[in-house]
């Protein structure tokens, strides 16, 4: 479990390399290249994400693990070949996940959130769902399947996954002649634009040779435009992470036969009906009209980041040794906080019951801690009676949800 221990400390290394590219910006005059609501916004799904793929990661490794004692079609040793090879590998892997998750409905719908943000640097990174982790730990169980032992394998996704995050980046300058054989920030930033002629490009995360040979490498010739060909209308976390499958259950539902039907599930995004977004967008999000307030309280809502992101990176350190009372306090505060940043992007009048909430949750850890849970219903009865009396949603909302120009 030593290796937890050191994943702990990817959040706050995160943190740091995010405030160095700010820094950068800023100095280069480039504060635009980031937008406050949305970083905010892709930093909480980060943060869901690392919470959520503690209770998976190790499950990775065993299937691996499982797959290389009973399946495996080879035997590789670990030399200085079989790495290189290795690297390879994984980046041919990774180049069919990644565009089959652009052109399989089903994949689409886990990999959209990475793509939703329209900005371009480090904290895009952190756009990525557990569902999207699962999905391509399908993918990488063909490393241990041809041989390759199940501790390389994840020592080089570890390599891989760090490579990619430093290409979300728009303070590096190009560099045309590493262009040549790298993934660099300029060739990745056009895979996430939504120009025309952008589209569906430039899948490799380390290499560029594999988009090369499948014809679907394009270099940059003018600025991206970032985020999706239709922008979401909404921050909200939930929306973020489930939109496209309402949108994928509404197109099986229109379908008439069964061959639209698997055309809704596993066919081309490319081919969903363009209505049915702003259809499901006005009836879950009351026909916003995707207008996002500029909020007055920043610091509060940044002060929710960080505290989230302080009560994961204990969480993930101390993982192991956490009873399940724990554990189920820890999860229940962050979705709830990480809910609550969304809320107050999206001006949700009910953000108030979210906090309700959250404060029972600490409440109620510390009486644990205490040993007197028996005690939780004096906190409940404060809240009511301080809801009737003082009426605090009201008094709250106007404080918090207030839009200024």
């Amino acid at each position: 479990m030593e290796n937890l221990k050191l994943i702990a400390f990817a959040v706050p290394a995160f943190l740091i390399f995010v405030f160095i590219e700010y820094r950068i910006a800023k100095a280069k005059r480039k504060e635009h290249l980031f937008h406050y609501e949305s970083s905010i916004s892709n930093i909480s799904i980060g943060i869901a994400e690392r919470m959520l793929n503690l209770f998976v990661s190790a499950g990775f490794y065993g299937l691996f693990v499982w797959i290389y004692d009973h399946a495996r079609l080879f035997t590789i040793p670990e030399t200085v070949v079989s790495w290189v090879v290795l690297v390879l590998a994984t980046d041919f892997v990774w180049y069919w996940y990644h565009r089959l998750g652009h052109e399989v409905n089903l994949f689409w719908a886990a990999h959209i959130v990475h793509h939703q943000s329209e900005e371009f640097n480090l904290t895009v990174s952190a756009r990525i769902t557990t569902i999207q982790a699962l999905i391509r730990t399908v993918f990488w169980c063909f490393l241990p399947l041809i041989g390759f032992p199940p501790k390389m394998v994840i020592l080089m996704l570890l390599v891989h996954g760090a490579y990619s995050f430093f290409t979300h980046t728009q303070v590096i300058k190009r560099v045309p002649w590493l262009e040549k054989v790298f993934v660099t920030p300029s060739i990745h930033g056009v895979h996430h634009a939504s120009n025309e002629h952008y589209l569906d490009k430039n899948y490799g995360d380390m290499f560029v040779f594999w988009d090369k040979l499948f014809g679907t490498f394009q270099e940059e010739v003018d600025q991206p435009v970032y985020g999706l060909t239709h922008p979401l209308k909404s921050r909200s976390f939930l929306w973020q992470h489930f939109h496209y499958y309402f949108e994928i259950a509404e197109s099986f539902r229109r379908a008439t036969d069964w061959k639209g039907k698997w055309r809704a599930v596993f066919g081309s995004p490319k081919y969903m009906d363009q209505d049915i977004r702003p259809q499901l967008e006005k009836y879950f999000l009351q026909d916003r009209t995707g207008r996002h307030p500029k909020l007055r309280f920043r610091h509060y809502l940044a002060a929710q980041i960080a505290l989230s992101m302080a009560v994961l990176t204990a969480f993930t350190y101390w993982f192991d040794v956490l009873d399940g009372i724990t554990v189920t306090f820890a999860v229940s505060f962050i979705l709830l906080t990480l809910v609550n940043c969304g809320a107050l992007l999206e001006q949700r009048k009910w953000i108030c019951y979210l906090e309700y909430s959250r404060l029972l949750v600490a409440i109620g850890f510390l009486l644990y801690l205490a040993g007197w849970m028996e005690w939780i219903v004096l906190p409940v009865i404060a809240i009511v009676l301080a809801e009737r009396l003082f009426d605090v949603s009201r008094r709250y909302n106007r404080l918090l949800l207030e839009e200024t120009a």
